[in-house]
C-alpha cells in the first residue's frame, strides 16, 4: 500500500462515520491518526457530544473487535482485565477474560472509578497484555483505548494520574456543534429512539485488517528529515523552559508527536513530514502532559493558551 491508498482509505472512513456522527471532524482525524501510529486516545466533552457513538461507529468501520467499559466507582480491576474463577464441575480454576481482551475498548467515563481500577488500564495500555496470577496473557498488537470523561462534573470522579494521562496519544477536547451542525443532528436523530447504533444510520466495514496492517506498514515508511526532527526537539524542549510550565513535556513526548507526525502525513497522501503536521498534533498531543506553574494558573491562563503560544515563538523549519 503506498501513501495515497492511505488517503483514500481514510476518506472512506470518514464518509462511512459522516452517515452516523454529524461534524467533529477534529476528533475522526485524530482516531485515524491514533490507529495508524499505535496509541490510545483520550475524548473530554460535555456530555451529547458523540463521543461514545463516534467510537462504535469508528469500531465498526475499521471492522474491529469491540469492546466498552463503563467507568463507576465500585468497579474493580478484575473487572477490567479479567481473573481466575474456580469450576466446581470440574474442580480447577479456569480464566475468565476481561473486557480489555478486544481490538478496540472504549473506557466510557473513565474518570468515574478510583486509581486502583485505572491502574489496571497502565500495563494493557503501554505492554499491550495484562497479569493474571502471575501469568502473563498478550492482547491484540492493534489493541487501542478510546476512554472518555466528562469534565464538567467534578463530584465523585478521580483525576487521572499524570502517569496514566502519558499513555495516551491524543487528549482531544470536543465542544459543542455549530448551529448548521446542531440542526443536522436534529433532523437526523430527532425521530429516532432507543440506542443509537451505527449499523442502524448504514454505517458498514470500509476496511479490513489486512488493509490497517498495511497502513500502518506505509506509515513506518514516512520520511521524517533532521530540519523536522529539530523542530519538534525544540518544541518539546521550550515545554520544559517556559516560566508558564512547571512540568514540561518528556523525550518520549516528542518520540509520540514524530509517530503521529508521519500518521498524518500519510492521511493527507504525503509519504514525507512537514512542519505544519507537527504543528497540528502539538496541542492535542501535549496538552495532557503539561503542568501549569503556580502563577500561571493564579493569572486564570490554560494550557492551550500556553501552547499556542510556545508553537508561535519555537520557529519552524522552510
Amino acid at each position: 500500500m503506498d501513501v495515497s491508498e492511505v488517503g483514500a482509505l481514510a476518506a472512506r472512513i470518514r464518509s462511512e462515520i459522516g452517515k452516523a456522527v454529524v461534524g467533529q471532524d477534529g476528533a475522526v482525524d485524530l482516531l485515524l491518526t491514533a490507529l495508524f501510529a499505535g496509541g490510545h486516545v483520550l475524548l473530554e466533552g460535555p456530555p451529547g457530544t458523540a463521543k461514545t457513538l463516534l467510537a462504535q461507529s469508528f469500531a465498526r468501520t475499521v471492522a474491529l473487535d469491540y469492546g466498552r467499559i463503563q467507568f463507576t466507582p465500585d468497579l474493580m480491576p478484575g473487572d477490567v482485565i479479567g481473573a481466575n474463577l474456580f469450576n466446581f464441575q470440574t474442580s480447577t480454576f479456569s480464566l475468565t477474560r476481561g473486557p480489555v481482551f478486544c481490538e478496540l475498548l472504549l473506557a466510557d467515563e473513565i474518570n468515574r472509578t478510583p486509581p486502583k481500577t485505572q491502574a489496571a488500564l497502565l500495563e494493557a495500555m503501554q505492554e499491550r497484555h495484562v497479569t493474571i496470577d502471575g501469568k502473563s496473557h498478550p492482547l491484540s498488537p492493534r489493541f487501542t483505548v478510546v476512554a472518555t470523561q466528562n469534565p464538567i462534573e467534578q463530584q465523585g470522579t478521580y483525576p487521572l494520574p499524570e502517569a496514566q494521562l502519558d499513555r495516551f496519544l491524543f487528549k482531544h477536547v470536543l465542544d459543542y456543534p455549530s448551529a448548521a451542525q446542531e440542526r443536522a443532528i436534529i433532523v437526523a436523530h430527532g425521530s429516532r429512539t432507543g440506542q443509537m447504533d451505527p449499523k442502524s444510520f448504514g454505517v458498514e466495514p470500509v476496511a479490513a485488517r489486512a488493509a490497517i496492517d498495511a497502513a500502518i506498514e506505509t506509515v513506518a515508511q514516512v520520511r521524517l528529515t533532521d530540519e523536522v526532527v529539530g523542530y519538534i526537539v525544540d518544541l518539546v524542549r521550550a515545554t520544559r523552559e517556559s516560566t508558564d510550565i512547571e512540568t514540561g513535556a518528556s523525550p518520549r513526548a516528542g518520540a509520540m508527536l514524530a509517530v503521529a507526525a508521519r500518521a498524518r502525513a500519510a492521511l493527507d497522501s504525503r509519504d514525507y513530514v512537514i512542519p505544519d503536521d507537527v504543528k497540528a498534533l502539538a496541542a492535542p498531543t501535549l496538552r495532557h502532559r503539561l503542568i501549569l506553574s503556580a502563577a500561571s494558573e493564579i493569572e486564570g491562563r490554560k494550557v492551550d493558551q500556553v501552547l499556542t503560544g510556545l508553537v508561535e515563538r519555537v520557529a519552524a523549519p522552510r
